[in-house]
């Protein structure tokens, strides 16, 4: 039985926060923002109906404190609480606690979230659904003899990963006993530090691995499909910063193996609602079952480009009990997308992170380009959460003309007042090896060793013409009106205002 929302709070900020918003004004629900006191006039804020504040700037007292956000969900009067993707997306005990208090969690089921969000525990389900994972130890270790043990059964190199782990973290390979000994103690250390649980297991590490995952999406009807691949292989310290779908090296044959693949393990669950299904995919063509994501991904814009779906609309109707809106067969892809991650981190300074105001915001624009963007003019880029601004996604025929298109999108956006890794991007879409699509997850580590401010023309350009225009604006304010001395700016004679802002 459906249930159509009235009201709905989003439990996250920045781009997919506006990202949630849009998507249920398309639908005439009405949303509810919360916000930390250093999110105050972020736009997420100004765009949605309503708008709370759930406490200090420190994510703990504010995104993940569910009280907090609980408190807000009941003064709204909301039906249901999205998630968007990090902070509590894939907080099984928070799915639960939503529906304790009477709201509708649009996500999967805890009971899914959970074996999931255990990667021994979905390990072996992938294994019992058919599903091929990675030779690994049976279980967890106990400690660093046993981790030994079975690395001589698995054969080195190995990867050991913390079972609760995620976003890059609790993960580190060993060639030899040595650095497996040395990579044990600093890898629990860095689990029971990030995720409060130390369990840690072993892997095969496989010789340049590239990273394929699978959108699956399932109704309360037991219909499940997946769409197709995204490639994910160009990471930095683990994590993704660009994105492309379809992959390169994925035939139709292939994809749907995937893709089956990954409807068998959500299946298995009993999952409903958007998910994703990670492989590392081999040289030979073999891949393995790494680990699903429970939520909505950063990535899911080059999907909905190349599938003409929007994926965020049909969580909120599968979260309503509605049916599915397509059919496996109904699912083709068509064209080429590509998705830049933009970060305030400085690429020619080792990507530190960069605070500060922006001055000036100049969107790319143009067909075939999107913008999902958390950020607007004058705001201010706060220090205490992850420096994602948002997604510059495009759209082409191929992968050649996606890629010509980014590059010209990449040089039409312009983020003054702080620094971006927009050159960066600049010169990943530039190099032979992204051209000919031959990269595996290590290419940024092994081949990227800093931008060089020579590297980037439009460094020099952008110097030259900042001058001009200062130059300009200097002799406009020193200049007298020639017989009117209250001569109004031209932008207001038109009744326009100026640059106040991104418009959401």
């Amino acid at each position: 039985m459906s249930r159509r929302f009235d009201k709905v709070m989003i439990a996250n900020r920045g781009e997919i926060a506006l990202r949630i918003i849009r998507a249920l004004r398309e639908q005439g629900i009405r949303s509810v923002a919360v916000y930390s006191e250093a999110d105050r006039d972020a736009p997420h804020v100004r765009y949605a109906d309503e708008a709370y504040c759930i406490g200090p700037p420190p994510s703990n007292e504010s995104y993940l404190n569910q009280e907090a956000l609980f408190e807000a969900a009941h003064r709204a009067g909301v039906d249901a609480v999205h998630p968007g993707y990090g902070f509590l997306a894939e907080n099984a005990s928070f799915a639960r606690a939503c529906a304790e208090h009477g709201l509708v969690f649009i996500g999967p089921p805890p009971e899914a979230m959970a074996v999931m969000g255990d990667k021994l525990q979905a390990r072996a389900t992938a294994t019992k659904a058919g599903v091929p994972v990675i030779p690994g130890s049976p279980g967890a270790l106990a400690d660093v003899e046993e981790a030994k043990k079975a690395a001589e059964k698995i054969g080195y190199p190995v990867m050991l990963k913390a079972s609760a782990g995620g976003g890059g973290k609790g993960m580190r390979v060993a060639v030899d006993e040595r650095e497996l000994t040395h990579a044990f103690s600093l890898t629990r250390g860095e689990a029971e530090n990030a995720f409060g649980d130390g369990t840690l297991y072993l892997e095969k590490f496989v010789d340049r691995p590239r990273h394929i995952e699978i959108q699956v999406m399932a109704d309360q009807h037991g219909n499940v499909v997946h769409l197709g691949e995204r490639e994910c292989s160009l990471q930095r310290r683990h994590q993704k910063v660009v994105e492309e779908s379809p992959s390169v090296v994925i035939t139709p044959e292939r994809r749907q193996e995937m893709g089956r693949a990954a409807v068998q393990l959500a299946r298995a669950v009993g999952y409903t609602n958007a998910g994703t299904v990670e492989f590392i995919y081999g040289g030979d063509g073999s891949f393995y079952f790494l680990e699903m994501n429970t939520r909505l991904q950063v990535e899911h814009p080059v999907t909905e480009l190349v599938y003409g779906v929007d994926l965020v609309r049909e969580q909120i109707r599968v979260a309503q009990g509605e049916p599915l809106s397509w059919k496996q067969e109904e699912l083709q892809p068509k064209g080429w997308a590509i998705e830049c991650r933009i970060y305030a981190e400085d690429p020619y300074n080792g990507f530190l992170p960069s605070l500060g105001r922006i001055r000036r915001l100049r969107l790319a624009a143009g067909p075939g380009v999107r913008n999902d963007m958390g950020m607007a003019q004058a705001y201010e880029v706060p220090r205490y959460y992850d420096p994602l601004l948002g997604k510059l996604i495009v759209h082409g025929t191929d992968r050649e003309h996606a890629r010509l298109r980014m590059l010209r999108a990449l040089r039409e956006a312009v983020v003054e007042g702080i620094r971006t890794n927009i050159p960066f991007h600049r010169w990943v879409l530039a190099r032979d090896e992204f051209i000919r699509g031959d990269f595996d997850t290590r290419f940024i580590e092994t081949v990227f060793h800093g931008v060089e401010r020579s590297e980037d023309p439009d460094r020099d350009r952008a110097a030259i013409i900042a001058a001009v225009i200062a130059t300009h604006e200097e002799e406009k304010r020193i200049r007298t009106p020639e017989g009117n001395e209250t001569a109004m700016n031209p932008w207001r004679l038109l009744g326009r205002p100026g640059a106040e802002g991104l418009e959401p």
